[in-house]
């Protein structure tokens, strides 16, 4: 959520903002804002003037009671005064809460940084790693090698949970285990603390780390329970902190979060149906940091740093995009992704997503540090490890073989029993 004092002071920041993220429409929000900010602070200049005037009567009282005087004209002015504040207040706090709403509609504001552009088609390419295999047979795409190993179950899945759903089988089960136990040293031996979360968050949570009313669609909610399905560690790893108040010695805290997620991929309907890059349930290793906002820049390139490393340690060639205005989602002021490449595809795929979101899930949710000068906002920062199944799929893509089987990544065959490439499976 954006700061109110931004918006009050310099609304044209704001809607320049608006523009360059192509979303005119939300402009007359602004407006709508400024007008409520409006009617707030006149009302809180009313009460302000009502308690002047109660205070004022009640010393008038006194005197007049020490003298000897009449003071029923006074006590009865007195006596309406506490009902008119209450009355005001009660507005006041209605528009506050009309204003939060209308706020919560609002993107973060956007680094300098950002490319402007329509869609991913325009993100810009910031360096590519790693070289791209040359293979001497026809190369085939990962669901066809997932099939003739028999290591997925998909229909027997589909029947019954539905389409994007699997069953991962023998080996390609323990390959998925071992990127989490390797991602979960990786990032432990970086300094990052590991935390298991919950599964399940109430809306009250939710509503900080994320725009609900755009993200609702894409989230699994538990039937008469204020309860959703968490579609990445990210969301209880910061929203843990809600209304907490750190020290500023604490900060930053740098967390390493693992969980299945559960998306339901609303819009992404015909796009990826098939196979295990994009499904409704997935695993992901998950880096968080919590900072001061003076040191978010540089935590964002550690961030991204560490997914490069990691996709390094693992020899899949990929590239690093800086995500431009029109793809980059309203949370973020700045998002790198982290792209694959699909040989089979001939083409980067996104694996991780890497964000600043400087002060803008905090002020939602409350996430303080003191200082001598007041307390402050902290800033949140995300980004992905790795997401196994997406990770799996380049792996067997850039991995295969000529006899059909697939090689196992030097650094992932300590935890696949020593196996150095993975067959079919009975």
């Amino acid at each position: 959520m954006l700061d109110i004092h931004l918006i009050r002071n310099t609304p044209d920041i704001v809607r320049k903002d608006l523009k360059k993220r192509n979303a005119r429409e939300k402009i007359v929000l602004v407006d709508k804002i400024l007008k409520l900010d409006q009617e707030w602070r006149k009302l809180k200049q009313e009460v302000e003037a009502l308690r002047h005037q109660r205070n004022v009567i009640s010393q008038n009282i006194a005197l007049l009671k020490k003298e000897g005087k009449k003071t029923e004209k006074e006590v009865k002015e007195a006596g309406r005064i506490p009902g008119l504040i209450q009355e005001k207040e009660t507005t006041q706090e209605q528009i506050r809460q009309e204003m939060d709403t209308v706020l919560m509609q609002l993107p973060n504001i956007l680094h300098p940084s950002v490319p402007v552009g329509k869609d991913d088609t325009e993100n810009e390419v910031v360096k590519e790693f790693g070289k791209k295999p040359k293979f001497d047979f026809p190369v085939k795409n990962h669901v066809d090698i997932l099939e003739q190993l028999h290591l997925v179950e998909l229909e027997r899945a589909a029947k019954i949970s539905g389409a994007r759903f699997w069953f991962l089988r023998g080996k390609l089960a323990l390959l998925d285990i071992a990127l989490q136990r390797y991602a979960i040293d990786f990032m432990q031996n970086k300094g990052y603390t590991l935390l298991h979360p919950p599964f399940m968050m109430n809306r009250k949570a939710y509503e900080g780390v994320t725009d609900l009313l755009a993200f609702e669609d894409v989230l699994y909610k538990i039937e008469k329970e204020d309860l959703y399905l968490i579609a990445t560690s990210e969301h209880p790893l910061i929203a843990m902190f809600l209304e907490e108040i750190f020290e500023e010695k604490e900060l930053p805290i740098k967390l390493c979060g693992i969980s299945t997620c559960f998306r339901k991929e609303a819009g992404t309907h015909g796009k990826d149906t098939k196979g295990i890059f994009r499904g409704h349930q997935f695993n992901k290793v998950e880096q968080i940091i919590l900072c001061k906002p003076e040191d978010s820049w540089k935590f964002h390139e550690e961030l991204i740093k560490n997914a490069a490393e990691f996709f390094q340690s693992l020899e899949i060639p990929f590239r690093i995009v800086n995500v431009c205005t029109g793809d980059i989602g309203m949370i973020a002021a700045k998002k790198y992704d982290l792209e694959a490449w699909f040989p089979a595809q001939q083409a980067y795929r996104e694996v991780v997503s890497c964000s600043n979101c400087t002060d803008y899930q905090a002020r939602r949710l409350k996430i303080r540090y003191r200082t001598k000068e007041g307390n402050k906002i902290v800033h949140t920062l995300n980004a992905t490890c790795v997401a196994t199944s997406r990770a799996l799929a380049a792996i067997i893509e850039n991995f295969q073989q000529k006899d059909g089987s697939v090689a196992i990544p030097k650094v992932l065959q300590p935890s696949m029993q020593g196996l150095k490439k993975i067959g079919k499976e009975d």
